[in-house]
């Protein structure tokens, strides 16, 4: 049965005030999500994020309603569709997504339900009695029997991730109590001010977002100065060359100022800051010289003293 008039009113008045008040959402799968899930998750997002799920027919109906003020939830629309709701937020993006994702529960496997991961049944004794060999004969898995039971002879993959589970599969998985799958919600795409992304987006670390920018700050540098055309990004650089070609000019002439009298007064002579930074680089080993000449010296007028003006027969 749908929703009556008056509870459509209510959904799509409270879209549009999530969607005035939150600049973020995620949109997230919830397949195989139990209501009791979506509850831990909405106690775990208390404070940082509103969960809202709804029909997707009716989603989209309330998008449209308010595209004409908010056009940018268009980009939403082809994203509605499945089993899927909305996690409005206005915190840090990583931290919502992180909370989203960890609640997951462990769930058996069910025939006909899509393996996620791949699923392995361990070698090892199963304490199955001898009359349930076929299960294990009908999926080609080795067995013997050792004191009584049936003992797995080494792991076997029984299911695929990408493929459905077999009756048999599933049968036999649930009679040794695995549990194969974990299921939670799943962010498919996030919306953030206008724009819309995959959740790969937010793995990006800040320093390869950095690097990534200055690499293009050089390249429009490099670009602008060989084309001549001033940027933002070339005017220090133009500013440098042209303080360079300057000094060039005053070295090359009798023009002088400030910052090119000390270049001048090298070139003019190179000798006497030579000898100027030759004292100061023999100034260690002339230290290091003087310290063991005191020491002896110590030595010798410690040996005096010792004599006392005495000869060694007097």
């Amino acid at each position: 049965m749908g929703a009556s008039r008056a509870e459509k009113e209510v959904y799509f008045t409270k879209l549009r005030a999530l969607i005035e008040q939150y600049p973020s959402i995620f949109v997230v799968n919830i397949d195989n999500v139990s209501s009791q899930q979506c509850h831990s998750i909405r106690q775990s997002l208390r404070g940082k994020g509103v969960v809202l799920m709804g029909k997707n027919t009716m989603v989209r109906r309330a998008l449209r309603g308010i595209l004409s003020e908010f056009p940018q939830f268009e980009k939403l629309l082809p994203h509605v569709r499945g089993n899927v709701g909305f996690v409005f937020t206005s915190g840090d993006l990583k931290d919502v997504r992180e909370i989203i994702l960890a609640n997951k529960v462990a769930a058996p496997a069910r025939a006909g339900a899509l393996a996620t991961v791949d699923v392995y049944v361990p070698a090892g004794n199963t304490g199955m009695e001898p009359g349930k060999t076929s299960f294990f004969q009908a999926l080609g898995i080795p067995t013997k029997i050792a004191r009584g039971t049936i003992e797995i002879v080494n792991d076997v993959q029984v299911v695929s991730a990408g493929t459905k589970v077999g009756a048999s599969e599933a049968t036999l998985l649930n009679m040794l109590n695995i549990s194969p799958f974990t299921y939670g919600m799943t962010v498919v795409q996030v919306y953030d001010n206008g724009a819309v992304f995959p959740s790969s987006i937010l793995d990006i670390e800040e320093k390869t977002l950095l690097d990534q920018f200055v690499s293009g700050i050089k390249t429009i540098a490099a670009i602008s100065l060989a084309t001549g055309i001033p940027t933002i990004a070339s005017v220090a650089h133009s500013l440098v060359n042209s303080y360079k070609n300057i000094l060039a000019i005053s070295v090359a002439t009798d023009y002088e100022f400030e910052g090119s009298s000390k270049i001048k007064e090298y070139l003019a002579n190179p000798e006497a800051f030579a000898v100027a930074a030759a004292p100061a680089a023999s100034d260690a080993p002339a230290a290091a010289e003087a310290a063991p000449a005191e020491e002896e010296k110590k030595e010798d007028e410690e040996e005096e003293d010792d004599d006392m003006g005495f000869g060694l027969f007097d």
